[in-house]
């Protein structure tokens, strides 16, 4: 998967010029290729999108949502708890009214990542599912994509850590489902509870 090729045909079809094209795709690479980001990188987004060209047919606004997936970690600080809104804003700074895209459903995408909860609009869920399919990989992988958190979180101590994440692993299980769309529960519900669960107890057992 070239994922220029896909931005940049998703960007023409919007109204962007080739030149703007090529400066912000230039941005949105920098931003992702950053040496503090271990798992927030140009790989999750590939994932993401491999997710969205599977189930693009199902989806009722698809440019937007592909627009959402490549900004949606756009900024992105572990010592910060704004990222997805600034990533939001920053989405939204590209756009011009000549750009053809529904601008409250990018922005609102983008900040459903923060919670991943349930949403009205079924394409935001999609989004969401794609963001989450991480936490449904096999054990070995899954274990791989923790311990990339945890390298972006390197500025915090194991014992502020542990607990903190921990605490955001158990939010998830207190949701009636982690996943919002049918075909993504009946596939990796399970799995990604089992996940959490293992990873919880490998971090209480760390202390």
């Amino acid at each position: 998967m070239i994922l220029k090729k896909i931005y940049t045909d998703l960007l023409l079809n919007i109204g962007f010029s080739e030149n703007e094209i090529q400066q912000n795709w230039s941005n949105l690479e920098k931003a992702y290729s950053k040496k503090s980001r271990h798992y927030h990188n140009l790989t999750h987004l590939k994932e993401m999108i491999e997710s969205f060209e599977m189930y693009r047919d199902r989806i009722q606004n698809p440019d937007e949502i592909l627009f959402a997936i490549f900004y949606h970690d756009v900024v992105y600080s572990a010592s910060k708890k704004d990222n997805e809104l600034k990533s939001a804003e920053f989405a939204l700074s590209i756009l011009n009214e000549n750009h053809l895209l529904n601008k409250q459903l990018v922005f609102d995408a983008i900040c459903a990542t923060q919670l991943h909860a349930y949403n009205a609009n079924e394409d935001i869920n999609w989004l969401i599912d794609f963001d989450l399919k991480i936490l449904a990989k096999d054990w070995e992988d899954y274990k791989i994509y923790f311990e990339e958190i945890r390298k972006e979180y390197r500025i915090y101590p194991d014992f502020l850590y542990k607990p903190g994440r921990a605490k955001a692993l158990k939010h998830f299980l207190e949701y009636e489902f982690i996943f919002q769309t049918d075909e993504f529960r009946g596939l990796y519900e399970e799995k990604a509870r089992r996940n959490i669960e293992k990873e919880i107890s490998y971090l209480e057992r760390k202390k």
